[in-house]
């Protein structure tokens, strides 16, 4: 299988965040559809072994901030190449809250909305929540990024060495190492189920 054809899907990105007991936080994700209109709900999906899926799941709240065209590599980094049980994701970079004072973006972003859990369903790797919109604001009049743009235009792409070996990938995530010379396709990390366009190579030496 070519896991490059998910490439392909049309779809945006969105920075998605909520809160649980003083803990906040917020992650990339790729995966959002408006699932319904009377009463507005959106339907998102995200992996199970991050923070963000854990919060909501407590909380039964989210916010999302759906990422438009100036949105640079370092914000898509901080929110989704990085553990929000290892930093404070939100330390320092500017934000609004919505009613709930859930955070979302005060830039790089075209638009937010402010849901309510409804349903959530355990897909394996991801779990699928149904949002009832509370909420919803125009941020900009930037148009939205797409996850294909992403990979095209922000996304810098891996310096080659071709003086060193290659003896294995590393997740830039997690920091999962795989051991080999060639990483499949189809690989996804098992600790937090990045695909294997997330994962970098680990030369001798």
């Amino acid at each position: 299988m070519d896991n490059k054809a998910f490439f392909n899907l049309i779809y945006g990105i969105c920075m998605l965040s909520s809160s649980y007991e003083g803990k906040t936080n917020g992650c990339i994700i790729n995966t959002c559809i408006q699932a319904a209109n009377d009463p507005a709900r959106l339907a998102i999906s995200c992996i199970n072994g991050n923070l963000t899926p854990e919060l909501i799941k407590k909380s039964g709240i989210f916010t999302l901030s759906v990422l438009d065209q100036t949105v640079s590599f370092d914000t898509i980094k901080r929110f989704g190449l990085q553990s929000g049980r290892d930093v404070d994701k939100f330390e320092g970079f500017p934000v609004l809250s919505d009613s709930r004072g859930l955070p979302y973006l005060a830039s790089e972003a075209d638009a937010m909305f402010s849901c309510r859990v409804t349903e959530s369903i355990d897909l394996g790797s991801h779990t699928l929540f149904i949002g009832e919109v509370v909420d919803a604001r125009v941020l900009s009049a930037e148009p939205p990024v797409s996850y294909a743009e992403y990979h095209s235009r922000i996304k810098p792409r891996a310096k080659s060495e071709p003086a060193k070996e290659i003896v294995g990938w590393k997740c830039s995530i997690f920091g999962f190492q795989y051991e080999g010379k060639e990483l499949p396709e189809d690989f996804m990390c098992p600790w937090c189920g990045h695909p294997a366009s997330d994962f970098e190579p680990v030369y001798a030496g």
